[in-house]
């Protein structure tokens, strides 16, 4: 009876690794993050609301891999004078927030 509980739990647990190691959405991970305690989608918070981060990049071909850059090195200036910080993200998660990022 112990055997088959313990490998009713690694299977369960390995079950779950995927979800836990990944955010099922964007936003998710956005909020995983901590994005949204500085930006929102439709509006400014500290940082730039991200309708105005699309906007100001739309059609420019090399916006994702400069916003991945700042996102994962920081950036000051470019919406004001609060530099936002570099933040604790894989280059697939920065990926991931910027093509959502732009996306609205």
């Amino acid at each position: 009876m112990i055997k088959q509980m313990g490998a009713l739990a690694a299977v369960a647990f390995s079950m779950a690794l995927p979800f836990t190691a990944h955010a099922a959405t964007p936003e998710e991970l956005a909020k995983s993050k901590a994005c949204l305690a500085c930006h929102a989608i439709d509006k400014k918070i500290v940082g730039p609301a991200y309708k105005d981060v699309a906007a100001k990049y739309k059609g420019d071909p090399k916006a994702v891999e400069m916003l991945v850059a700042k996102v994962k090195n920081g950036s000051k200036g470019v919406w004001g004078q609060i530099p936002m910080p570099p933040q604790n993200v894989t280059d697939e998660e920065a990926h991931i927030l910027v093509k959502w990022v732009l996306s609205h």
